[in-house]
């Protein structure tokens, strides 16, 4: 079935995509930063789906793990057929006052990184003619919700435009938005998960199905679940001065202003 990458795999939607491809039958890399959770997951898929695994170790926030996943993604036998662009984290603070190094962090793992590993594999895709490219953006794209909304604002925006330049040579480009993700985002932004979880939580998998039925499909976009995609069109068509006084406030909240 071919060989799939995934950034940010050892845990979260990262974990359910390499699970969801390894049941469908792909060599799976596995890549984040955490050997042991990456190891452990490589075992299990292979234990439970008979797929070959294979663990990179790597930060794709830095030159050193973008070169490495990079080295890999065109490496021979067995080619990168699928990226999926994963690898993300939630800020847990308002820009003002806020880390100036965690917010160039979350720029190079949600936007540069996705800049790079695209590059390189639409270059090999393209080449062969075939492949697919997930990038994970978000529900907050298009908000003004902060500085992650505007990482994966570039995010949708780049996956659409590079779609429309990918397809004639058989290369689909998919950006998924997902809502909100029963995952381990919460805890790292310093939030109770089931604070957080709301009539609107989906799982992990399902999100991940979502996506690779849109790719599946053909379709650029992806918003798992009706009520996000009722959400997502309200967004579109509202003024902005309302979305924005709308993402103000519940950013506000979130972090007490």
């Amino acid at each position: 079935m071919g060989t799939a990458l995934v950034t940010g795999a050892s845990s979260g939607l990262g974990e359910a995509f390499a699970e969801v491809l390894a049941s469908r039958g792909h060599r799976v890399v596995l890549v984040a930063r955490r050997r042991a959770r990456l190891e452990a997951l490589a075992r299990r898929l292979e234990d439970d789906y008979g797929v070959d695994t294979e663990v990179l170790v790597a930060n794709v926030g830095t030159e050193e793990g973008l070169a490495s996943v990079s080295a890999r993604i065109g490496a021979t036998p067995h080619p990168v057929g699928l990226l999926v662009n994963n690898a993300g984290f939630g800020l847990g603070q308002p820009f003002v006052g806020g880390d100036l190094a965690r917010e160039q962090a979350a720029l190079d793992v949600m936007v540069r990184a996705v800049l790079v590993l695209t590059h390189c594999a639409a270059k090999h895709m393209a080449a062969r003619g075939r492949g697919g490219i997930i990038n994970v953006s978000s529900i907050a794209a298009g908000t003004a919700m902060g500085t992650y909304a505007a990482h994966k604002t570039w995010v949708n925006a780049f996956s659409e435009a590079i779609a429309g330049e990918l397809r004639p040579r058989g290369v689909r480009v998919v950006s998924l938005r997902p809502g909100t993700i029963a995952t381990e985002f919460w805890e790292g932004i310093g939030q109770d998960s089931e604070k957080v979880a709301t009539p609107l939580m989906l799982s992990a998998r399902r999100v991940a199905r979502s996506a690779l039925a849109a790719l599946d499909a053909g379709r650029v976009t992806c918003v798992p679940a009706w009520q996000y995609r009722l959400i997502d069109a309200v967004r579109a068509k509202a003024p902005r001065g309302i979305v924005r006084a709308v993402t103000y406030a519940l950013h506000d909240r979130r972090f007490h202003l």
